[in-house]
């Protein structure tokens, strides 16, 4: 009896029942439920520290504050799961554990700021907190409509011209109002209106990543021929400057007619960035920080508001009372918080001018610590580095460089916040992302982050299944005869 033929080259034999089916790929949404739960929990708690060291007795703030904190980000977990359902699991939830970690602060201040009204017999403020909560709701429907309208973020490229131009008009809009309609503590960046401001700066910010982000990919040969050879460097030929020095001109008027260092700082940064992640050229970064460096100059040499900051960053205590109290106040309110902190409640972070806003990053360090502080960072620092993340794995240039873009906006942004109330450079006017008091951070904030979802969720679902093309039955594929090549013969005969 002979042996049966082996199977032919490349068979597989069939298990009995056949073959299981493939599970499905997973989502990780249970993941990021599990960790907005946590992000609840840390809120809620925080809330019953703050209460029982400021009044000694537990309010119905507890339960509205932290039922409100739940429905938001569980309506926002839902959108996630069905718009986005690949999304990274972490950017959610650290979101979350960032805006109410504000919301404790805010409200903790409020507390503050009523028991000094009752002792220097003032009207008591009402209180910011409900405000903030109103305007976190704004900003989850800002969330979830870009979450369901745009479905693939790569049309935004379709439109990168007229958004870039909507976000100049934004950006500039102030500079041309009066000052009754534009200007608080200073700076001409808001629209104010009759019960309501906004400014326009925050939105603008994405506007114009959306707008750069398909320059670069549209242009890309313009920004990376071949230039000039300079100590092992390749710099940009002299024509191809005009994109980097129209942003530089844009900058600096933002920081002439609106007096907002923090904004042209930012904006310029960022373009910076993610030219030298389109190019990968170390000249772009060098010719972006010599202009940098000149507008400063130009700056501190012509306006007298720069040349205070500067004055004030270098001697915040020559002049204590006046221009330097803000920076000095910080300076001291981290300084009480040394490693542990004072507690939440228990120290005077409302002795800080803006602490809701501009400085909220000193009332984390004062009543949390250095430890507290540093927790916070490293959560910022795992948001940044999730969406960077995002960036190398999505599979197209124009969601590279959007994702890449948001996320260093926000690094950007966090940097300069903590290096100003350090002292570490000179005080901007930011607020720190999702955690300052503020409408108009709040909703550019979310909207910021559905787009980094969307992108997030485009990079990590699994490639669609190519279908197999049948192959041509035998007895219609066509046969040829070939020749030997011979001269003024054709090599191939006709079919037969």
């Amino acid at each position: 009896m002979s042996a049966p033929a082996p199977p032919s080259a490349g068979a597989f034999p069939s298990p009995p029942g056949g073959f299981a089916p493939a599970p499905p790929p997973s989502t990780r949404r249970n993941i990021e439920l599990l960790l907005l739960a946590g992000a609840a929990v840390i809120t809620t708690v925080s809330l019953f520290l703050v209460e029982a060291s400021q009044e000694q007795t537990i309010t119905w703030d507890i339960a509205k504050y932290g039922l409100a904190f739940l429905a938001l980000f569980g309506v926002a977990h839902l959108a996630v799961r069905r718009f986005a359902p690949f999304a990274d699991p972490l950017l959610l939830p650290i979101v979350a554990v960032l805006n109410g970690l504000g919301l404790v602060l805010i409200h903790r201040l409020d507390l503050a700021d009523q028991q000094e009204a009752i002792y220097n017999a003032l009207p008591v403020p009402s209180p910011d907190a409900n405000q903030q909560i109103l305007w976190t709701a704004l900003g989850m429907v800002v969330f979830i409509v870009l979450l369901i309208v745009l479905r693939d973020y790569r049309t935004l490229a379709r439109y990168g011209y007229t958004l870039g131009l909507v976000g100049l008009l934004a950006l500039a809009l102030p500079a041309a109002l009066p000052s009754r309609f534009s200007e608080i503590n200073g700076s001409k960046n808001w629209i104010k209106i009759t019960g309501f401001s906004i400014q326009p700066a925050e939105f603008s910010k994405i506007l114009l990543i959306i707008f750069f982000a398909s320059v670069l990919v549209a242009k890309r040969d313009l920004f990376t021929a071949a230039g000039r050879h300079l100590l092992g460097m390749e710099f940009p030929r002299g024509r191809d400057l005009g994109p980097i020095v129209v942003v530089w001109i844009v900058c600096v008027g933002v920081l002439v007619f609106e007096k907002d260092l923090g904004t042209s700082l930012l904006i310029f940064s960022t373009v910076l960035v993610m030219l030298y992640i389109a190019t990968e050229r170390v000249g772009w970064l060098i010719i972006g920080g010599a202009l940098l460096t000149l507008g400063f100059f130009f700056a501190y040499q012509t306006f007298s508001h720069v040349k205070v900051r500067t004055q004030v960053w270098l001697h915040p205590f020559d002049d204590y009372n006046n221009t330097g109290y803000q920076i000095s106040q910080s300076l001291f309110g981290l300084a009480t918080g040394g490693l542990a902190g004072t507690g939440l409640g228990g120290g005077r972070p409302n002795k800080v001018p803006f602490a809701k806003t501009d400085f909220i990053i000193t009332t984390i360090g004062e009543e949390l610590g250095l430890i507290g502080l540093t927790a916070v960072l490293v959560l910022f620092l795992v948001f940044i580095v999730r969406g960077l993340r995002t960036a190398l794995a999505v599979r197209d240039s124009f969601g590279k460089l959007l994702a890449a873009g948001l996320a260093f906006t926000v690094a950007i942004q966090l940097f300069v916040v903590v290096g100003g109330v350090t002292k570490l450079i000179p005080l901007t006017g930011l607020t720190t992302p999702f955690m300052s008091y503020g409408g108009s951070s709040l909703l550019a904030n979310y909207a910021l982050l559905a787009l980094l979802i969307k992108v997030s969720d485009a990079a990590r679902a699994p490639a669609p299944a190519r279908k197999a093309v049948p192959a041509a039955p035998i007895a219609e594929m066509t046969t040829e005869l070939l020749r030997k090549p011979e001269a003024g013969r054709p090599e191939a005969g006709p079919a037969t």
